[in-house]
């Protein structure tokens, strides 16, 4: 606070020393000063039009000082003109009543206000050296030098007076001047800033405080003032000095906040007015502009901000290569994204989809692609390649919660096209699920809203479900899911039974029924399985399909076997005194078996009732799972 009181303190000092240096400058010599109240009593000879107002002057203190008004007299002295107009000039009358009152001596102040006027209209009316000693334009632009350029709230004041005094400003180097004091000034003010975090350690080490609060950006609430394609060349002079990332995106923010959220035209597509129009043309420059300005480190703006950027992109329809920019932005950081974040309301046909899909498509194809070049980099490290744990493993882990999440939020749509929803959820790689509970409740709530989807249809969106990866309690949801195709339920079945074999046979190790060693132990640990990545588990996977399609050939010799063996096991639980877990797990084994009536299940599958699982079932399992 001492710094900020201190900081103003200076200014307000400049300021007023501004004000002095104005008097002592427009204290002009008593010649000077007597010909003003000479020509006040003498009867003008001169008319100046300035954009509508006239001013009956004199033609001697105008001609004395402005070269533009002295070639005019001279062009026409045979004709003595008495009528002169003054066309664009500029800042107007205002600006010249000012340059008219500096030709007659009389005094006036300078300010940050009127300065960039007065350096345009001195120029224009070519009040300069060479024809008055100390005239008008050296005036202003010392004012603009010593006073202007070193106080960063005056440089943002001039520069909204230069909005409309462009292109002339430009070319008289009153923009630049300034833009380039505004970024050195806020580089210094961060630097200063930081300066004053640094402290020494309990051991004498010198580090930066972070916990103290950073004062150096107090400029940010100032530029938000500025024009945005004056605010542009700000924003890129200070990346050239060096501000901060944090700083630049911290006031892309505000600048972003206060310029989309004054009018409600992008909430109002339809029926605008010309005004409403030329609203939401001004908005779509500021976010392609803003986006343009994003910089290139990720934590530089919260990825919230990107999303409602590229919201505001969409309904706006700003260019492909701004919202492209932003689905990669997205992209390279999804994994910290939320699922209200990826609901992005679609704009486009009435009888479209409700959410924009491609849009999220594309952010998802983004990031597989990112995630596949770090997974390279990583395989060049021996430590890393191999760890289940890494930084693109586990992101893969939390966007494919997300994805499924989003699937589950989109399905009842009933514009939603299957290979949409298919496409999305191919999008990730097949070890980025561990567990496919998530899938399985999209895919379930899209059949439930999709009642009229062929059966050809079905198979091939239950294909992307890996029963195997199923939780006890999802795969004895969908055994008994009428809305599952009959293939997808006999390979639940089967999956099940093989869990519950192996968990009896891991019990009773004495027992002569060994476990399936690959099927089972992917059956029990998916997540390990899935963790491992593709390049490793590749080998590993053909092992395992090869000797599941052995034990698919073997189940028809031992199907009617099953039923025997659980009257063995039942007989040797109860031997072992350990009636009450026998009786609840042989509920379940009756409830998953593949023989009997199954009249756990009751009304809720009628169609099974008459199920037969007779060998010609099997083989079409067997060959299915091929």
């Amino acid at each position: 606070m001492d710094k900020q009181q201190n900081h103003h303190h200076h200014q307000l000092s400049l300021v007023k020393n501004s004000r002095q240096r104005c008097n002592e400058w427009y204290m002009f010599d008593s010649s000077i000063v007597s010909s003003s109240w000479i020509f006040r009593d003498v009867k003008s000879d001169i008319t100046i039009e300035v954009n509508g107002g006239t001013y009956a002057l004199h033609k001697f203190p105008l001609v004395s000082r402005s070269g533009r008004i002295r070639k005019l007299v001279a062009e026409h002295r045979d004709a003595d003109i008495s009528r002169v107009e003054l066309l664009n000039l500029p800042g107007g009358a205002e600006t010249f009543e000012l340059a008219a009152k500096f030709c007659y001596g009389i005094n006036f102040e300078i300010t940050s206000s009127n300065v960039a006027q007065l350096c345009c209209a001195s120029d224009y009316l070519e009040m300069t050296e060479e024809f008055s000693k100390d005239n008008l334009s050296s005036r202003a632009e010392e004012y603009l030098e010593s006073i202007i350029c070193k106080n960063l709230e005056m440089c943002v004041e001039v520069l909204q007076q230069c909005e409309i005094l462009l292109p002339l400003a430009d070319e008289l180097k009153i923009v630049s001047r300034c833009i380039d004091a505004i970024a050195s000034k806020a580089c210094a003010e961060q630097i200063a800033s930081s300066l004053s975090r640094l402290e020494y350690s309990s051991s004498g080490r010198l580090h930066m405080n972070r916990q103290a609060k950073c004062e150096g950006d107090w400029w940010i609430e100032d530029l938000s003032v500025i024009r945005i394609d004056l605010y542009q060349r700000v924003m890129t002079a200070m990346k050239c000095r060096g501000v901060r990332p944090e700083s630049i995106g911290a006031s892309l923010v505000n600048y972003a906040q206060k310029e989309l959220t004054k009018k409600s035209s992008l909430w109002n597509p339809s029926g605008q007015t010309k005004a409403d129009f030329l609203s939401t043309e001004h908005e779509r420059l500021v976010v392609e502009t803003i986006v343009s300005l994003l910089p290139v480190e990720k934590l530089a703006v919260p990825l919230s901000f990107l999303f409602g950027l590229l919201r505001s992109a969409v309904m706006l329809d700003c260019s492909i290569a701004c919202r492209l920019d932003l689905e990669r932005r997205i992209g390279s950081q999804l994994d910290t994204a939320t699922l209200d974040d990826l609901l992005i309301l679609s704009f486009r046909h009435a009888g479209d989809t409700l959410f924009d899909v491609d849009t999220v498509q594309r952010i998802l194809v983004n990031f597989s692609q990112q995630d596949d070049s770090e997974d390279d980099m990583d395989d060049a490290s021996v430590f890393e390649s191999d760890s289940p744990h890494s930084p693109s493993q586990s992101a893969l882990f939390k966007v494919s919660k997300l994805v499924d999440n989003y699937l589950a939020e989109i399905a009842p749509d009933a514009n939603l096209k299957l290979a949409k929803f298919m496409a999305i959820a191919e999008t990730l790689p097949t070890h980025a699920r561990t567990v496919h509970d998530g899938l399985y409740r999209a895919i379930d709530i899209y059949l439930k809203a999709h009642q009229g989807l062929p059966d050809a249809d079905k198979k091939k969106l239950c294909k992307l479900i890996d029963f195997q990866k199923l939780s006890q309690e999802a795969g004895a949801h969908a055994a008994q899911n009428e809305r599952l195709p009959l293939q997808s339920i006999v390979q639940v079945l089967y999956f099940e039974q093989l869990r519950l074999r192996n968990t009896l046979c891991c019990s009773y190790p004495d027992d002569d029924h060994k476990p399936v060693h690959h099927q089972s132990w992917r059956v029990s640990s998916g997540a390990l399985s899935a963790a491992i990545s593709p390049k490793d588990n590749y080998a590993s996977l053909r092992r395992e399909n090869r000797e599941l399609k052995l034990e698919l050939a073997r189940m028809r010799m031992r199907l009617n076997d099953l039923e025997k063996e659980h009257v063995c096991m039942k007989r040797d639980m109860t031997k072992s005194s350990s009636r009450k877990f026998m009786s609840s797990f042989s509920k379940k084994i009756s409830k998953l078996s593949l023989f009997g009536h199954s009249s756990s299940r009751g009304s809720s599958s009628p169609s099974r009732q008459s199920y037969r699982t007779d060998s010609k079932v099997i083989e079409r399992t067997c060959a299915s799972t091929d």
